[in-house]
């Protein structure tokens, strides 16, 4: 299927490993050229050099901190009009909720909610001026199923939810969607920091497919929710879980 996203344009937030890397290879596939992003200057080369050799498409690295004003406004400069907007930042920390302090709550909410708001509310506008938009934003499959001492995530998850809620009806409209992709245990870093060999394997038997998830099936899923063929599908959550929520609809 052609997805109808060659020669566009893409940021991917958070890009130089795990989920974000998968959705900007998949992106960079499908002939879009990606604005790649990361903290640490020597992980971010690395990724940008694996996915320039996997498919010879653009890529622009930035290094920068989304969860700051100052690493928002270094993505700006470096793509200041986008038709693909990719909100991604690492997960917050797992911490019995007794010990949460206003600094990890303030530090949640930047990374995972005001972050992402923050580029939405920059970019949408031009989005729908020109005629075509799409806003992907990960979050986690704990804005539907909450996970005991992940309330930080819980929490914040549920606000940029609801945030989108709102905003992706008052554009849809103008070929702009905004949709979340909600992810369960894929085989990432972020799954061995919350779990040790053991919990991991209790989450396989837990899962109905039997596996962790591969970053390269959520990459994919995040270029067809960008593609032409996805217009008709926003302000949706979808669950990439292998069956983990029993979720009736």
């Amino acid at each position: 299927m052609d997805l109808g996203i060659a020669g566009k344009t893409a940021i991917v937030c958070a890009s130089s490993e795990g989920l974000g890397f998968a959705c900007a290879m998949s992106l960079a596939r499908e002939g879009s050229r990606v604005v790649m992003n990361g903290r640490r200057l020597e992980t971010l080369e690395k990724a940008v050099a694996a996915v320039r050799d996997a498919t010879g498409t653009e890529i622009i690295p930035v290094v920068a901190d989304v969860a700051s004003a100052a690493g928002r406004d270094a993505l700006i400069a470096a793509c200041p009009a986008p038709d693909i907007l990719v909100n991604n930042a690492g997960g917050p920390p797992k911490k019995d909720f007794r010990d949460l302090t206003a600094d990890d709550w303030r530090a949640a909410l930047e990374t995972n909610m005001l972050s992402a708001v923050a580029l939405i509310t920059h970019y949408v506008d031009g989005m729908s001026a020109r005629g075509f938009g799409r806003i992907v934003n990960v979050t986690s499959m704990t804005a539907v199923r909450p996970v005991r001492n992940l309330d930080l995530s819980n929490a914040t998850r549920l606000g940029l939810t609801g945030f989108v809620a709102g905003v992706s009806r008052e554009v849809a409209g103008r070929d702009v969607t905004i949709n979340n992709l909600l992810p369960g245990s894929f085989a990432t870093g972020r799954a061995t920091y919350l779990a040790n060999e053991e919990q991991l394997e209790a989450i396989r038997a837990a899962v109905p497919a039997g596996r962790l998830g591969d970053p390269a099936e959520f990459g994919d899923t995040c270029a067809f929710l960008c593609s032409r063929a996805a217009s008709y599908i926003t302000g949706q959550n979808l669950l990439l879980d292998g069956g983990y929520c029993h979720n009736v609809i």
